[in-house]
């Protein structure tokens, strides 16, 4: 043991650090390069995928307020940096200086298109600079510069007592523009600077080359779409001031938020925006809310700074690297990582990851992999779906009330059983009740896992499950005032409720057919192994089964070192005393008055109801028979069994194809439940050998004293 753990450490040893092979590959570069300073900035941030479509459009909106805030301020620096130059040589004699600083300006800046000076009150500017390349390029006219100025010349005069904004200036150039008016001070003089410019280099700068289901777009104060993806909406002067999303920036005194909202039409969006700290601009992001959770898809978004380096290659070849060895393992590790926490412990994502690796790649991959195998141990010494719970925290373990279905189950005669593996197998008898065990268990807990439940506990060979367990179960609505809304809320809750307990019959229907099954393959392991000197064989089993609904305590109990997610109270001991009273009763199944009280009229045809269910029910019909016996329930007064015959339309092929999709039907055993199944009890009863009682000499309130209750 010592050896193999000794081995294991070794194995996840780091040999080589990412960073040492980096600096390897660098230097390498660097001699090639005669000795050339290279520096590479080389990194890739993979974007978390699916965490919250809420989280990654309150990023992505973030970004690009960022990029249009430093492409806005970016031209308006420039623009001063011009200006002031100009300002500084001055005087006809600098005329061929400042021209030359004009060429090299609009050479370096090619999206702007004019800049213009204006004093207060004058629609002439007093200063004004054209590229006339942009105007070539795009085959417009400079004149409709003018045809502009007087379309702003309100936000002119503004500009020059101080107020900066934004105008979108594309329905006069019939280009997607922008024009941007700040305050501009010269020799005493109070002007305003006019900069119209291309907003597609604002549009490349906020999509930063991604497709995704997010929409970015600008409106200015007033709010005018200065820049949209779809440059139609834009070059038409669409307004954005009755938006759901731009409504709600311009009513919150805050920066930046993430909403839900809905349109017009009544579609919902995710939406977030970022008020700029210039011309009082909003960034704000949209994404199609039902596209985002159709898609369920996994991203990587790749955001690589690069600071310009000496020489190409080194970037070239670092990228390179960094794609395959550091990019494509990073993005399985993101898939494993998201797969744990949604609670797919057996995701084959994980056999993607390379274990044989020496660097921190390897240490993480085999972290994962530890981390699964926990987790999967995990969920088989407690309740898989409620490991699957702990990990998406994604229900209340704290204790509290909630109507739930509970079953509990039992071999008859199991100690008979017991006591003759024992007899035959001595000291081996352990292994071989076990072997028993699990094998008639997988099989009944199939029956509750396909039917929506939940393995409570297993106590010897008793089971108890309980359907409802796992789901959000607010019962605060009660507690409201006498309305549509409360109304709403129990008629949902009630809905909950009958579907808890309809799928539980369906599992213990599915069981009876499981059983007959089990038998004979253990009437077949027998014959097989009868020849033996100590021949293996399987018992034949009958069982019982109750079924309560009601209202319990539900929560983490236990110790501080030791709890369990489980129920317990009156409904639960009342499950308890049902399961055991099969045997007097002379059942299989059996459920209580409430459960049956639940179900009548919805689900079991009754004579007050004119034996008619809903047409939207027949596919769960059940047949019951009322146990002719009646025994007291303390609270409750005078109770009734009723004993489970059949669901006639269940499909149980169809149910177990569920979890095997190469499932097929036993002949043998169809007789248990659906078209072919049990009309009355009497037949359920010759179908499994159970002897009819004498309802005469049944006493349920004696038996009730010898009914242990299993929690």
């Amino acid at each position: 043991m010592g050896k193999s753990v000794k081995s294991e450490k070794k194995d996840k040893r780091i040999l080589f650090s990412i960073g040492f092979k980096l600096a390897v590959i660098i230097g390498l570069i660097v001699v090639l390069s005669l000795g050339a300073v290279t520096f590479v900035v080389s990194y890739f941030v993979t974007d978390s995928t699916r965490i919250t479509a809420e989280d990654n459009n309150l990023t992505l909106n973030t970004r690009a307020a960022s990029a249009a805030e430093s492409e806005l301020k970016t031209i308006e620096a420039n623009v001063f940096q011009l200006l002031d130059l100009i300002t500084v040589v001055g005087g006809n004699a600098n005329a061929a200086i400042r021209n030359q600083a004009q060429a090299f300006f609009f050479e370096r800046n090619e999206n702007i298109a004019s800049i213009l000076l204006f004093s207060k009150g004058q629609t002439t500017a007093d200063f004004r600079l054209v590229n006339n390349k942009f105007f070539l390029a795009n085959e417009i006219s400079s004149d409709l510069i003018e045809d502009f100025i007087q379309i702003c010349h309100e936000d002119i005069d503004r500009g020059t007592e101080g107020v900066v904004s934004a105008r979108n200036c594309s329905v006069v150039f019939q280009l997607p523009m922008m024009a941007l008016l700040l305050p501009w001070k010269e020799n005493g003089w109070e002007q305003a600077c006019l900069i119209l410019f291309s907003s597609s280099i604002i549009e490349n700068s906020i999509s930063m080359g991604l497709k995704s289901v997010n929409s970015t777009f600008l409106v200015n104060h007033s709010g005018e779409i200065l820049v949209h993806p779809d440059t139609d909406l834009v070059k038409a002067g669409v307004s954005a001031q009755n938006n759901a999303l731009v409504i709600a920036m311009r009513e919150n005194n805050d920066q930046d938020r993430q909403i839900v909202f809905e349109d017009e039409q009544g579609k919902k969006f995710f939406g977030a925006y970022h008020k700029l700290s210039i011309a009082d601009i909003g960034v704000l992001t949209t994404a199609d809310y039902d596209l985002v959770f159709e898609a369920i898809r996994q991203t990587v978004r790749f955001n690589i700074y690069l600071a310009i380096a000496i020489l190409c290659i080194s970037i070239v070849i670092v990228l390179i690297y960094t794609n395959f060895s550091i990019s494509k393992p990073l993005k399985i590790q993101k898939a494993a990582a998201t797969e744990i926490s949604k609670g797919n412990f057996n995701s084959d994502v994980m056999n993607m990851m390379n274990m044989k690796r020496k660097d921190e790649i390897g240490v993480l991959n085999n972290g994962l992999r530890d981390e699964q195998e926990f987790l999967i141990t995990f969920s088989k010494f407690t309740n898989q779906n409620v490991a699957k719970a702990i990990a998406t925290k994604s229900i209340d373990f704290d204790p509290h009330l909630k109507d739930i279905t509970i079953f509990f189950s039992d071999i008859r005669g199991f100690t008979a059983i017991s006591d003759g593996f024992k007899n035959r197998f001595k000291e081996n008898s352990g292994a071989e009740i076990i072997g028993f065990l699990n094998d008639y268990m997988s099989r009944m807990v199939e029956c509750v896992e396909l039917s929506h439940g939940n393995i409570d506990k297993f106590e010897g060979d008793a089971i108890m499950a309980v359907w409802g367990l796992m789901r959000n179960d607010d019962l605060s609505f009660e507690e409201m005032p006498e309305g549509e809304e409360k109304n709403r809320l129990a008629k949902e809750h009630r809905m909950h409720v009958l579907e808890d307990l309809t799928n539980s019959i369906t599992g213990t229907i599915a069981m009876r057919y499981a059983l007959m099954k089990y038998n004979k393959d253990a009437e077949i392991f027998t014959k097989a192994h009868e020849g033996e000197a100590l021949a293996k064989y399987k018992p034949h089993v009958r069982i019982g089964c109750g079924i309560n609904a009601g209202r319990a305590s539900v929560g983490l109990m236990g110790s501080k070192d030791k709890m369990e997610y489980t129920s317990i109270g009156d409904p639960v001991n009342f499950a308890s005393r049902t399961e055991a009273s099969n045997k007097p009763c002379g059942t299989d199944i059996l459920i209580t008055e409430d459960a049956y009280n639940l179900l009548k009229n919805e689900y079991i045809r009754t004579e007050e109801a004119g034996f008619n269910i809903p047409k939207e029910n027949e596919a769960k019909e059940i047949i019951v028979e009322k146990i002719p016996v009646s025994f007291e329930v303390k609270g409750k007064g005078e109770q009734h069994f009723f004993g489970v015959v059949n669901m006639p339309n269940f499909d149980i092929e169809a149910f177990f194809k569920q979890g095997n999709e190469n499932f097929t039907i036993d002949e043998d055993c169809i007789r248990a439940v659906g078209k072919k199944g049990p009309k009355n009890m009497r037949e359920v009863r010759e179908l499994l050998g159970i002897p009819i009682p004498d309802f005469d000499k049944v006493n349920l309130n004696e038996e009730e004293n010898k009914i242990q209750v299993k929690q």
